[in-house]
């Protein structure tokens, strides 16, 4: 029974199941949760295996950055239900809103905080 299976190895079983009829659009919730950083990386190269085989879009929401980074072509970052930020990997490791909101890095150039 697949209720029994490791959780690697269910997220695999889940994503058969998702390409048995091969889709246009491929939308995962939160994909690597739960996945040792081996089961991520296999998880992460059938994943773009399937879009490279099928062509199909990719829609992925996930916590883990870095897999985020080495997965898509495009990220949209949410905070509070706003988008905070929107462009390629690059560009978003890059935006200092995304920083401050995620990693709780203040702007080096905001003086307001300094103390005289």
């Amino acid at each position: 029974m697949a209720g029994s299976l490791p959780v690697g190895i269910a997220r695999m079983v889940e994503l058969a199941r998702a390409i048995v009829d091969p889709p246009t659009v491929l939308l995962l919730d939160e994909p690597a949760s739960g996945l040792d950083e081996t089961e991520t990386v296999r998880l992460g190269e059938q994943i773009q295996a399937v879009r490279d085989e099928t062509g199909c879009v990719v829609l992925l929401v996930e916590h883990n950055a870095g897999f985020v980074m080495e997965q898509c072509d495009r990220v949209v970052v949410l905070n509070l239900g706003t988008v905070l930020a929107d462009g390629s990997p690059d560009e978003i490791q890059g935006n200092q809103a995304v920083r401050d909101a995620y990693l709780g890095e203040p702007d080096q150039h905001d003086t307001s905080t300094e103390t005289p």
